[in-house]
């Protein structure tokens, strides 16, 4: 999972919204480009559980045939 960020406010003794207004926006750019999720360990899961179900098909198949 992606780390999430806490957002800081930032407090001024003057009250200007130019200052502030840029960088609440550079914050949203940064956090947009930091949000890169790497899923091959579920591609790699995935993989796994299916050879696993489709061994186990096959096992189940080929005992029918030795049982009869």
């Amino acid at each position: 999972m992606a780390n999430k960020t806490k957002k800081r406010s930032v407090s001024t003794t003057t009250s200007s919204k130019a200052v502030t207004a840029p960088a609440v926006k550079a914050s949203n750019r940064s956090a947009v480009a930091e949000f890169n999720p790497d899923y091959t360990y579920v591609k790699q899961d995935l993989k796994r559980i299916g050879i696993l179900a489709g061994s186990f098909f096959v096992i189940l198949v080929v005992l029918s045939f030795f049982l009869r």
